[in-house]
């Protein structure tokens, strides 16, 4: 699997994970219904964002690395991660993850916190949780799941 920087060219390649991930109502508090010309402007952000591809024969994840906060709180990173659900279990989210907390390590980031990680996402957390975050905060009933009603948030964090 390659990890590399995704291109305007990547964003066709991008799309249809994305719009499969965040119409399943499961993960993203995105409407499902985001066509893609907004989902693109919600995606492919602009630096100092990165927006990263995980390819094989084709891209099978992405993720986005960004400041959590502007200004006084830019020292602190955040991310989002996508997989193709026809990936999943593949390691495909462990890769992106581990190469994410490096780059974010190498930008000068001091830690990197999620602030939404749905809380029926068990593989996402499990996940997390191995590669050293901690779920910091509980926002309870914060997000109206598709399939189990209202459900928690969790934000994640950890420091180096």
């Amino acid at each position: 699997m390659r990890i590399q920087p995704a291109s305007a060219e990547d964003w066709p390649l991008i799309w249809p994970i994305w719009h499969r991930v965040v119409s399943s109502g499961e993960t993203y508090c995105w409407d499902p219904d985001t066509d893609q010309t907004t989902a693109r402007r919600l995606w492919m952000l602009p630096q100092p964002a990165e927006v990263w591809v995980a390819a094989e024969e084709t891209v099978v994840g992405t993720a986005v690395l960004k400041p959590n906060q502007p200004g006084l709180g830019d020292h602190v990173a955040n991310a989002s991660f996508m997989v193709d659900p026809d990936a999943a279990g593949r390691g495909v989210g462990r890769e992106l993850g581990r190469h994410i907390i490096d780059r974010a390590k190498a930008l000068g980031y001091r830690a990197m916190q999620f602030n939404a990680v749905v809380s029926t996402n068990e593989r996402a957390v499990r996940l997390w949780q191995s590669l050293g975050f901690e779920i910091v905060g509980t926002v309870p009933r914060a997000y109206r799941h598709s399939r189990h009603g209202l459900v928690d948030l969790h934000v994640m964090h950890q420091s180096w």
